[in-house]
């Protein structure tokens, strides 16, 4: 049933995507599936682009995809049955656009518990489980 799973991370707290990476990885091993772990980077914003270096967004991609790489190991999870991908843009947006690429079967993320900010602003997890066309499953930390 979920042949193809997209784990979205922050790579600012791994620790937050761990729960997510279990749930993925047992799903996975269910129907025999594959992982698929998304990093989003933010855009630079125009006013810091003549602040920082020509090529920094190529660094943090580097940077990106190679910690990635070390969560993916530490993982457990066969290489053969997971990969990873680092996407520039809004948060939901790329998640969004990435789950459509791959033909996601399933979205697995984590959350944190709801704040009274969200009820009224929303989350990008809110975004995600509005607006997937794959069933999404959003897992509490």
């Amino acid at each position: 049933m979920f042949k193809s799973i997209l784990v979205p991370i922050d790579l600012a707290d791994t620790d937050l995507a761990k729960p997510a990476i279990a749930t993925a990885l047992t799903l996975s091993q269910t129907w025999n599936g594959s992982i698929r772990l998304l990093n989003v980077l933010p855009m630079t914003p125009v006013m810091l682009a003549e602040y920082v270096p020509a090529d920094f967004d190529e660094q943090q991609r580097q940077t990106s995809e190679e910690a990635l790489a070390i969560v993916a190991r530490e993982s457990g999870i066969e290489p053969s049955r997971i990969s990873s991908v680092v996407r520039q843009g809004g948060i939901y947006h790329e998640i969004l656009e990435e789950a459509a690429h791959m033909k996601a079967d399933l979205i697995v993320m984590t959350s944190h518990r709801p704040a009274m900010r969200t009820y009224f602003l929303g989350s990008n997890a809110g975004h995600v489980v509005r607006y997937a066309k794959c069933s999404v499953l959003v897992v509490r930390h």
